[in-house]
């Protein structure tokens, strides 16, 4: 499957030649690249390749045809939990990409599903990073993945993760309920912090209620097994609570023990110290269960994964088929 790039022409430029259009418009490539890449064939008006002074019209469909790119290589052994009509459920393996992004476009699941199964469209209920392992939801038709995801919405899918964190989490049960904002004193844009406030504090605007339920599992020279529910839905709402909470996530990045190490991570340089930091190569986060009313049959089903070894070997005599 080649990596595509597609838009519709808008009425106010219409008239313009084709290249001044590209050359206007996407300046990531010069007037003469932009001239050699329409003579090559990899632009094209509604399906044709056409000339560089071609006008183009109101509603005209530009496809651009990227070239191949060399991508990171990724663990590309996924495996098959469920699957029926309607529903597929997909057993992750650490650093594996769900959907095309950045650098990843061949080498991501979509595109593995695209090629192994007869899916006309792949549509992700849920998406979990490329270094998390576990399931992941994917529905065989537009129905039934608006089904699934108004539940996400209600709260009827329930998921629960596995994470592995630094420090002693030997205390019952944390209902870690706040807010989620950019944190400004990181390096790192991404990067969230969790906070609380009480009742005269102000909520600031860009602030995201969220809400997540802990519980500890095992504790193991120094690391510990946490079972983790999301109430809410957040991007990096799981690692960024563990964080500010004081158990960073183990081999994560951002918001492990040292976030520099991400900043080295990006630019390739990374040392043997620095990993041993980090103690696993990816971030310790596992997508374990599902739970959801099926779209077609309206029972409630429940889908499992077991715990990865690469995060099971830091402790002892830990059932791998319980976790």
């Amino acid at each position: 499957m080649k990596r595509r790039a597609s838009i519709r022409i808008a009425s106010q430029n219409a008239g313009e030649s084709l290249l001044d259009f590209l050359c206007d418009r996407f300046t990531y490539h010069g007037r003469n690249e932009w001239e050699e890449l329409i003579r090559g064939g990899r632009v094209h008006l509604n399906g044709v390749a056409v000339s560089s002074i071609r006008p183009v019209r109101a509603g005209d469909r530009l496809e651009y045809l990227h070239p191949d790119l060399p991508e990171p290589p990724v663990e590309k052994k996924y495996s098959i939990l469920f699957e029926d009509q309607t529903l597929l459920v997909v057993d992750k393996p650490p650093n594996l990409p769900c959907h095309p992004a950045g650098r990843y476009f061949a080498h991501t699941l979509w595109n593995l599903l695209k090629s192994d199964h007869p899916m006309d469209t792949v549509f992700f209920v849920n998406r979990i990073d490329r270094e998390t392992s576990g399931i992941v939801l994917i529905a065989k038709s537009a129905s039934a993945a608006i089904h699934c995801q108004q539940q996400l919405i209600e709260g009827a899918l329930q998921k629960k993760y596995l994470v592995m964190v630094e420090g002693d989490f030997s205390r019952g049960p944390v209902r870690a309920e706040g807010f989620l904002k950019m944190d400004e004193n990181s390096l790192i844009l991404k990067k969230q912090r969790f906070f609380t406030v009480n009742g005269s504090q102000k909520v600031p605007k860009k602030a995201k209620k969220c809400c997540t339920l802990f519980h500890s599992v095992q504790t193991c020279d120094g690391k510990s097994l946490i079972s983790a529910e999301p109430v809410t839905g957040r991007m990096h709402q799981i690692r960024a609570t563990l964080c500010s909470l004081g158990y960073p996530v183990t081999g994560d990045k951002i918001y492990g023990v040292d976030e520099t190490l991400f900043l080295k991570f990006i630019n390739d340089r990374l040392t043997d110290a620095d990993r041993l930091k980090l103690s696993l190569s990816r971030q310790a986060l596992h997508a374990e269960s599902l739970e959801l009313t099926h779209p077609e049959s309206g029972k409630r089903v429940r889908f499992f994964s077991h715990l990865p070894e690469d995060m099971a070997c830091f402790f002892m005599n830990i059932d791998m088929n319980r976790v």
